[in-house]
């Protein structure tokens, strides 16, 4: 769920999530350091590991001067703990840091497009640099008859961060807020600059 932004409607959409929301509101709150929140979304997402269900969640919270981006994961008892088990972790990311913030959305019918129809599926993909993704392949010179050996070339991306919400499994109205929090993010990376 996404808002324009208010402490208490973060705290009603990581109860609405349903998963630990105690525990996804204090690690939130850690970060959030008594700033105030502007905009989030939080993502419940459940999902098979071979035969057992595993969930997770997502929250990104935008601050007037930095991005919260959150996660806790569940895991079953192991080795380790008796017990199933939790872990979270959050970053606080100062605008000022935010290098990209790519949307990407998938459209029906895209000759009869109209501004504001809905899309069936959304993916922001934010990038800050704490991580980049190589991908690398053969060079060529153009000749098919060429054998040398020409090295490769490739691309470096920023892949911080990536969440992708559909119509199909998440709905309408989650694709709508993830819309609104990209928009609000990327207003927010132009007024820093």
């Amino acid at each position: 769920m996404a808002d324009t932004g208010t402490r208490e409607g973060l705290r009603l959409a990581i109860q609405e999530a349903g998963y630990y929301p105690d525990l996804v509101a204090d690690m939130l709150e850690t970060s959030l350091a008594g700033e105030a929140v502007n905009s989030y979304v939080v993502h419940h997402e459940p999902h098979f590991d071979r035969d057992e269900l595993r969930r997770h969640v997502s929250v990104l919270v935008l601050t007037p001067t930095r991005l919260i981006v959150g996660h806790t994961d569940e895991y079953p008892s192991d080795d380790t703990h008796d017990v199933p088990y939790a872990t979270t972790s959050t970053e606080a990311v100062p605008l000022d840091r935010v290098t990209s913030v790519v949307v990407s959305r998938t459209v029906t019918a895209p000759a009869a497009y109209r501004s504001g129809a809905p899309a069936l599926d959304v993916v922001l993909t934010v990038g800050w640099g704490a991580m980049s993704r190589i991908d690398l392949e053969p060079a060529t010179c153009g000749d098919p008859e060429c054998e040398a050996d020409h090295g490769y070339t490739g691309a470096l991306t920023s892949d911080d961060f990536t969440l992708r919400v559909s119509e199909a499994g998440d709905g309408s109205s989650r694709v709508r807020d993830l819309l609104t929090f990209a928009r609000a993010l990327s207003a927010a990376t132009v007024s820093v600059r």
